[in-house]
């Protein structure tokens, strides 16, 4: 590397030559450093990220650390990390040397985060606290794992927030039957709400679907794509994780619904977006709808425990239910536990006469 200054605007530049990982010999330069000690300081981080050498400051290491990630997520997946790392995390541990960083430190600014406030006086929740601060704990996990840093500090400093924000809420068969009724003045959100109730889908995956999804022979409904508006973009996306590729069987009052509905769409071809309605759209009418009907207001997601608790209501066991939501049934069990019949008092009688009671 060299430092020069450059007499025609006083400023100084940086000169840099690197193996890459291939073995090939690169060369790059920045300009416009104010100081000689500014540019020698980009040096010398240049010089820390080429040897991974976590002398480094944490805001080089995003650097490093974006550049082995972003390409292995998906694009909305990266735009949320992103955007908590730049706002959240930057601000505070940029300047900070990685090996240097305590537990100290992170207790210091988990307080920060745990006191915010903004205009109105509403803190940041629980739950997109934890968000935070797992991402600051992938950072240092990822450099452990890879770049030999000694220990994660924020194991040392502990979690904040929580997982779960609430209670699940859902609707009984009753409120969400009454709530469709609420919807039938406008059709495009009354097959909307349909699809989401009586097949479980998530918000994304009924955004994406297209009339190639259906085969109405067969009533069901492939689920392989998810849809995300990002940056000002339509995004459609592999959906939330493998398990949640599958095909649903409908009832055959939906298939006969959807085909309805297709019917009242004009020049919607095989694969163009069957529900281009947007999220907010969406938001608005279930306020609506659930005003009219009666019924407590549930978020959109909470329509989908509205279809796993029915189906457990039902009878259907943890795993045919992961298998129709695209869930694992481990999670079926933990989540949806307290829905579940008991069976400790068959347990109990089933002992009584083991034992000859």
């Amino acid at each position: 590397m060299a430092v020069y200054k450059e007499e025609q605007t006083g400023t100084w530049r940086v000169i840099y030559r690197y193996t890459d990982w291939t073995g090939e010999r690169k060369q790059t330069q920045k300009r416009g450093f104010k100081t000689k000690r500014d540019a020698q300081a980009w040096e010398r981080e240049q010089q820390n990220k080429a040897t991974s050498n976590l002398d480094m400051t944490f805001a080089s290491f995003v650097e490093q650390y974006t550049a082995d990630m972003q390409t292995r997520l998906k694009e909305n997946t990266w735009a949320t990390k992103e955007h908590i790392i730049r706002s959240k995390l930057l601000p505070y541990f940029g300047k900070l040397k990685m090996c240097n960083i305590t537990a100290q430190q992170i207790i210091t600014w988990q307080n920060e985060m745990l006191n915010y406030k903004d205009g109105n006086g509403k803190p940041y929740s629980p739950v997109y606290l934890k968000t935070v601060h797992n991402q600051l704990s992938a950072i240092f996990n990822h450099a452990v794992r890879y770049y030999n840093l000694r220990e994660n500090p924020c194991k040392k400093a502990g979690s904040m927030g929580k997982k779960k924000n609430r209670e699940m809420l859902f609707w009984t068969k009753a409120e969400y039957l009454k709530f469709a009724e609420a919807m039938m003045d406008k059709p495009l959100s009354y097959y909307t709400f349909e699809m989401l109730y009586w097949c479980g889908i998530r918000e994304g995956e009924l955004l994406a679907l297209t009339p190639a999804d259906f085969d109405f022979e067969k009533c069901t409904v492939s689920i392989s794509k998810s849809y995300q508006r990002l940056n000002g973009q339509d995004l459609i996306t592999t959906p939330k994780t493998e398990k949640s590729n599958r095909v649903i069987t409908m009832p055959q009052f939906l298939a006969d619904e959807i085909q309805d509905y297709l019917k009242m769409l004009y020049d919607v071809g095989e694969n163009d977006r069957m529900f281009t309605v947007t999220k907010s759209y969406l938001h608005r009418e279930m306020d609506r709808g659930a005003k009219e009907a009666g019924v407590k207001r549930i978020r959109i997601h909470d329509i989908r425990h509205s279809a796993v608790s029915l189906l457990i209501d039902m009878g259907f066991s943890a795993t045919a239910i992961a298998d129709r939501v695209g869930h694992e049934s481990i999670d079926i069990t933990y989540n949806y536990a307290h829905l579940f019949p008991s069976k400790q008092a068959e347990m109990a009688d089933k002992l009584n006469m083991e034992r000859g009671v």
